[in-house]
């Protein structure tokens, strides 16, 4: 019987890590091959006193374009990009199709009247709280699924703020 156990958490271990491998290799490719997509932030609030210094992002079109109807609570935003790679919600719809060549599709989740885009706080080195105060778009990598990584924030001008150090 003690065989038995020490193979059975042997291979939940392997099944565990690769899992984990498979998770990270996936987000590698979404920062790889993933497309920009720039949302306009609202004004937050950058400092937590329990969690450092951290901004929370609140994204300009996930509070202005929640429609008035019904709509389901996980779902696909539909985006329509500029020449500076800013996205616009132009729909919400169920499905990852249809999407027109000009549009990026992100999964969205609606809790209590407020949509969610992705990633919804951006931490940085304590000091740096002044370099990020100029954010203006949050960078998201978007893979062709719908799934999103925060890239890091830009500044007016779309460019990336990097910290010094």
């Amino acid at each position: 019987m003690k065989k038995y156990s020490r193979i059975l958490i042997i291979a939940n271990l392997i099944l565990l890590l690769g899992y984990f491998n498979w998770s990270v290799y996936q987000k590698e490719q979404t920062l790889k091959d993933g497309q920009l997509v720039l949302l306009q932030l609202a004004p937050v609030d950058p400092r937590s006193l329990m969690q450092g210094d951290y901004m929370r992002l609140n994204y300009k079109e996930a509070s202005s374009n929640l429609p008035d109807e019904q709509t389901d609570t996980r779902g696909y935003a539909i985006l329509r990009t500029d020449s500076n790679q800013v996205g616009e919600i132009v729909r919400l719809q169920n499905t990852l199709e249809p999407v027109n060549d000009n549009e990026l599709v992100i999964k969205y989740k609606i809790i209590n009247r407020r949509l969610f885009l992705g990633a919804e706080s951006f931490f940085f080195e304590e000091g740096q709280d002044t370099l990020y105060q100029k954010a203006v778009y949050g960078g998201l990598k978007v893979d062709d699924k719908g799934q999103s990584l925060l890239v890091g924030l830009y500044d007016g001008d779309f460019h990336l703020i990097q910290s010094d150090k």
